[in-house]
């Protein structure tokens, strides 16, 4: 026994020099903290095969939380799920030139079966524009058969890269593409924001990330696309901006490639306006790095598979079965009232170490039951979001405890929102851009909105950190005074976009 215990001090101290289980700090080793997290958070496991993760139950929850909010809201607008195969022949994938040109380097090919050479080799899909247009073009005839509107949950395979990255960046990863048809552009355009508009409550309304909406560059922009609407996320701790999720308008570029022609009302003949939109399971990352402390995960309660964890804390002479019978009474009443709930009966852990583990999975809130509680018919709350506690008495528990978790969710995104505006520089010359860039801002400047300026703040941009490019501009724009030159060419400058490094 005696060995046994100073073991266990033994593992107390070393949890404490380690902030508590996690060996990187946020602000000082962001990769390697990022990489410690998801792991120690039981979000993922690492796979055998480079850029492949393991989703646990810990981080499937949260996408099956965002699937079931989003497919909720799609089926109102009328856009129905539908599964395509994730094979695509190499003649339909090279059809439209600009798309595979975007995605040639990523597609995966199967080559072999068994022992035996493919005669021809098939692409495993990188997105599915090319796999179902070709059916667009068979089951829409007459105006009568649009609107079309499908989605699609899947995976998708993109074989890239440099630096895979466990949600942000993976050689499989999971999504929502949903690919629609109109008869006019003024339906395509309109779908496109209400998509949009999905997006980001899906990242400020669940995720608690404030996001901006705009449009991509020409350069940005979804490979054979008209254009791309976009809503950015920023993550301070780098000062790297990451695509959120897009909405694109392809206008008639696939209709014209892959015939998907229609008789309008008048007998005439006529292309279909097509948009195509995907969130992925990049949303869950971008959560991770915004929200995330020394401690580990923290969640926003909306989509934190367990919102309250209950503990037992039983002192030496404690009433123990009274205790576990409050904790099993609180879980009920909690359940009860819609919030999930749980508690940790284990009892070959500590409490302290229960509190660790669970900080370090980001539950929400915890519920400490111990005999003073007992006595006084109480139980004492501690937030995960700043550490605050307080003692709720039982007779109104669920109540308080809905207050409490709605106020961690609007902190979580209102701290995330300073932090992010206070990295908001405007700059107006190189010079100030340079300098903002170096102290890893988001960049707002005044643009002439040419390619090859872009192209070229990207080439003087170039070094160990990676280029800057635009972000997006966005939709809100500040004012534009007459006469403003833009920041990177000296021409005149036709409107704001955000700069930056990016993921």
């Amino acid at each position: 026994m005696a060995g046994k215990d100073s073991n266990k001090g033994k593992k107390k101290e070393v949890k404490k020099e380690t902030g508590l289980g996690l060996s990187s700090k946020k602000d000082e080793n962001f990769g390697e903290w990022y990489s410690e997290v998801v792991v120690s958070g039981e979000m993922i496991e690492y796979y055998d095969i480079s850029g492949c993760y393991i989703l646990r139950p810990w981080a499937m929850s949260i996408w099956e939380i965002l699937q079931t909010f989003f497919d909720a809201e799609i089926k109102k607008m009328k856009i129905k799920n539908s599964y395509f195969p994730l094979f695509v022949s190499p003649g339909v994938l090279q059809k439209e030139k600009d798309h595979i040109e975007g995605f040639a380097p990523e597609v995966a090919w199967v080559t072999k079966s068994g022992e035996s050479d493919l005669e021809v080799p098939i692409a495993i899909r990188p997105t599915s524009e090319t796999v179902m247009y070709p059916y667009f073009s068979k089951w829409i005839r007459g105006h009568r058969d649009l609107p079309l509107r499908l989605n699609q949950w899947c995976n998708v395979v993109r074989w890239e890269f440099s630096n895979p990255t466990p949600f942000i960046r993976s050689r499989e990863f999971l999504w929502q593409e949903g690919h629609t048809a109109f008869a006019t552009k003024e339906e395509a355009d309109a779908e496109v924001l209400d998509i949009l508009e999905l997006y980001r409550r899906i990242y400020e309304e669940f995720l608690a990330v404030p996001v901006s909406k705009g449009k991509k560059s020409e350069l940005e922009k979804f490979a054979g696309g008209l254009y791309t609407t976009t809503v950015e996320a920023f993550i301070p701790n780098t000062g790297r901006g990451i695509q959120g999720a897009t909405s694109h308008c392809l206008g008639q570029n696939f209709a014209k490639m892959f015939e998907i022609n229609f008789e309008n009302e008048k007998g005439e003949k006529a292309m279909v306006w097509q948009n195509s939109w995907a969130y992925t399971t990049r949303t869950i990352g971008v959560m991770i790095m915004v929200h995330g402390d020394d401690k580990g995960l923290v969640l926003p309660p909306k989509v934190a598979a367990t919102q309250v964890i209950v503990i037992p804390v039983p002192y030496k002479d404690a009433n123990t079965q009274g205790i576990f019978d409050a904790c099993a009474t609180t879980v009920k009443n909690l359940n009860e009232s819609g919030i999930r709930a749980e508690a940790d009966y284990r009892d070959n852990y500590s409490p302290g170490w229960k509190y660790s583990h669970w900080e370090m999975k980001g539950v929400p809130l915890r519920i400490e039951i111990g005999p003073k509680d007992l006595a006084n018919n109480q139980v004492r709350a501690v937030r995960r979001d700043n550490g605050a506690k307080t003692d709720i008495p039982v007779a109104n528990l669920a109540e308080q405890v809905k207050d409490v978790l709605a106020s961690i969710q609007q902190n979580l995104f209102d701290v995330a929102k300073q932090k992010r505006d206070a990295c908001v520089q405007v700059v107006k010359t190189w010079d100030e851009f340079a300098e903002a860039l170096s102290q890893k801002k988001l960049i707002l400047a005044p643009w002439c909105d040419e390619e090859d300026v872009e192209k070229d703040v990207k080439a003087r941009t170039k070094g160990e950190m990676g280029a800057a490019k635009t972000l997006c501009s966005p939709f809100d724009q500040p004012e534009l005074p007459e006469g403003t030159l833009c920041f990177a060419s000296g021409k005149p400058a036709k409107k704001w976009t955000y700069w930056g490094r990016s993921y």
